[in-house]
């Protein structure tokens, strides 16, 4: 089976300016050195994570999600990230998933942020997603998704890899790192977390922290307190001969 190149844009967004945010992001797309299967954006990458979503969102006609598949098309890869999203008068964290082809595939983050009363302004998820990509299977989740073990939950291999996209703050870095780690553990798959570098609007400082980690909690790659912008390839051999000799997860409780 073939391996999975993915690149992360690990990047300071602009407070509230969609123009800006799609500006800087062109910028770090063209800096892509090589053909890559997946280039992965924060959350809310065109706005930063904000609580105004009756003057930025768009609906999925809008600049952001066309930026997404032009970059999708003109880099002949897949291209997934989160933005505010507005539909039937409801608004949504989502995350958009386009493919070279023009498909869009979509994730509504499932838990909302009620520290920053994300709750009171974005509707919840219902459904999770896996998309296949180079005969991988991808499951995207948003940042707060992280916190939440069985909704992430990997029941019978279902995945290959469980992508997080966030706007995690410094203060809680560690808890970051620890639950990502986790996460690859228990679900025996890679992880990879995606985070913002950064000050946004309300004061609060991104230190990024994005990292690639394998089935068995290794980290692969981790880059704190600077933009980045990184390719990595995963390999399918390592992830079968893991779950091969330590198949854990044909003990896990089932799917409730």
């Amino acid at each position: 089976m073939p391996d999975l190149s993915i690149t992360l844009l690990q990047v300071d967004t602009v407070w509230e300016d969609i123009d800006a945010n799609l500006t800087r992001f062109d910028r770090a797309v063209e800096q892509i050195p090589a053909p890559t299967h997946l280039i992965v954006l924060p959350e809310m990458f065109s706005t930063g994570f904000t609580m105004n979503a009756q003057r930025l969102a768009q609906d999925m006609a809008g600049s952001g999600v066309q930026w997404i598949r032009a970059k999708a098309r003109e880099k002949r890869a897949d291209v997934a990230g989160s933005l505010i999203i507005r539909e039937r008068g409801r608004y949504f964290n989502r995350l958009v998933w386009a493919k070279p082809d023009g498909t869009l595939l979509t994730y509504d983050k499932r838990h909302l942020f009620r520290m920053a009363g994300e709750d009171r302004v974005y509707c919840p998820g219902k459904e999770r997603l896996t998309v296949s990509l180079n005969s991988w299977r991808i499951r995207p989740f948003i940042c707060y998704d992280l916190r939440f073990p069985v909704w992430c939950r990997n029941w019978n291999n279902a995945y290959d890899v469980a992508l997080f996209v966030a706007n995690w703050p410094k203060a809680r870095s560690g808890h970051w790192k620890t639950l990502l780690s986790a996460r690859a553990i228990e679900n025996q798959c890679y992880v990879v977390g995606l985070n913002r570098v950064g000050k946004d609007g309300n004061g609060l400082s991104y230190s990024g922290d994005s990292r690639i980690i394998d089935p068995e909690g290794t980290v692969l790659f981790e880059k704190a307190h600077a933009p980045v912008i990184v390719t990595h390839t995963l390999s399918r051999k390592r992830l079968k001969a893991y779950r091969e000799a330590f198949p854990a997860w044909m003990d896990a409780d089932p799917a409730h």
